[in-house]
Order: C-alpha cells, then structure tokens, then sequence
C-alpha cells in the first residue's frame, strides 16, 4: 500500500486502487499514439498489482506505523510468480506485460538466490514464448510496456503526492525514442503534462484513500481493521493541456 503522512496520522492508498488510477490514465491517452492492443495492456495496467493483499499481510513497520511499499524489501518469489501465472486467465498479452513488469521490478535483484534467478529466466522463456504466439515484434512488445511504465509511474506520482509546487516540472519518464514526459502544477492548482500526449484536451482522474488517525498499531490485523472502517475521500487531479 502506499503510506503518505497527513497532518492528523496517516493517509492509505490501496495498490490495487493505484493500478485502476493508472488505468484511467492510459484511457486518455491519444488515439494516434496508443500502443498495439491497447484495450488488453489498459486491462495489465488494471491488474497489474493483483498480488498485493494489504488486508492479509504484514503491513506495519518495526515501529507499529503503516508500512509503505517502498520500505517492503523482501522478495516473495512464490507471490510474483502467482501474479504472472493467473495474468494468464486474462491472455497471453496482459500476461506478457504483467512478466515484464515482474522482469524490470526483479532483475536487479538477480544471484541474490537461484530460485529468483530461475523465476527470471522463465519469464524470459514465457514473453519469447508469447510474442511468437501472438505474432509481435520484441519492439512493439517493448512499447506497449513503455505505455504501461510511464501510466503506471504518474499514478504513483500522483498517490504519492510527488507533484512539486512553485510550477516546477518533474519527470514522468523517457521513452526509448527520445521522447521526455515531464509532470507540472499549473498556478490554477490543475496539472499538465509537456508534451501532452493525451486526447483531450482537460479531464480528470480519481483514487480513493483512506485516512487514519491512529498512529501506531499492534498488529497488521489491528491496522487492516482500522483500514475497513476508516474515512475514504475521493482525490482529484484534472489535467489541462
């Protein structure tokens, strides 16, 4: 989950709740620029953090507080290759995207253990395997991931509240043509991308948080409780070309 601090605790949003946000960025995203198959890698985008279960998980730090993703270091290999594994009741192009999303997660991580190691290499054998059956380039594979990557990255932008004031730009990301997507709050408090790569010219994305007041908690089952009966707000940010 992703963990922000608000002035009176703590503010939640879930990862599954920051895919669908991701989602609904890549439905905007311009007609002529869309990636091959665009509705299936919108659907990758959705699901593309299924693994993470915050309401059965250890989710709390050492000292009590809302553990947030980036903190979380362990590799839980039999988790990742169930989230690539069920992908593929979805089809081979959501599963192709969704193991190269585990590839570029894990693969700074390879020798820290011949199982990751082996679940690495698999999913190398599975997206050879999937763009041959599904008769598409490594090229046309890699940029229907690049449009996975940069949606995903705003979001968590967005969720993680990274948005720099004083109309400073912030890299979203640089695709493999050279092309550079910077993130800036306007002086009307609405956002814009530069270049705009959207199709419209203003809409609005939503994600839902939850906020909590208690700072501390004795277990991960007492926090995904709290979790269940915490205020819930909807946050909006509107883009404007």
């Amino acid at each position: 989950m992703i963990v922000n601090q608000h002035q009176k605790g703590w503010e939640v949003i879930y990862h599954r709740a920051h895919a669908l946000l991701a989602a609904q960025i890549a439905g905007h995203w311009n007609a002529k620029e869309r990636p091959v198959r665009w509705l299936e890698t919108i659907a990758a985008i959705s699901h593309h953090d299924d693994l993470e279960k915050e309401w059965e998980e250890k989710n709390i730090t050492e000292a009590g507080a809302p553990l947030d993703f980036t903190l979380a270091t362990d590799t839980d290999i039999a988790k990742i290759r169930k989230l690539t594994q069920d992908a593929r009741y979805r089809g081979r192009w959501v599963a192709m995207l969704i193991s190269m999303h585990m590839s570029f997660l894990n693969e700074g991580k390879r020798g820290e253990s011949p199982e990751l190691d082996n679940f690495l290499d698999e999913q190398l054998q599975h997206q050879e395997q999937w763009r041959k059956e599904l008769n598409i380039t490594k090229d046309e594979a890699a940029t229907a991931y690049e449009f996975f990557q940069c949606c995903d990255r705003l979001s968590l932008i967005l969720c993680n509240r990274m948005i720099p004031v004083g109309e400073r730009a912030l890299e979203i990301a640089t695709l493999s043509d050279g092309n550079r997507y910077d993130v800036m709050q306007r002086s009307d408090g609405n956002l814009t991308v530069n270049p705009w790569p959207f199709q419209e010219k203003e809409f609005t994305v939503n994600v839902e948080a939850c906020y909590l007041e208690q700072l501390q908690f004795e277990s991960s089952a007492e926090l995904a409780q709290a979790l269940q009966v915490a205020p819930i707000e909807t946050l909006e940010w509107t883009f404007v070309k």
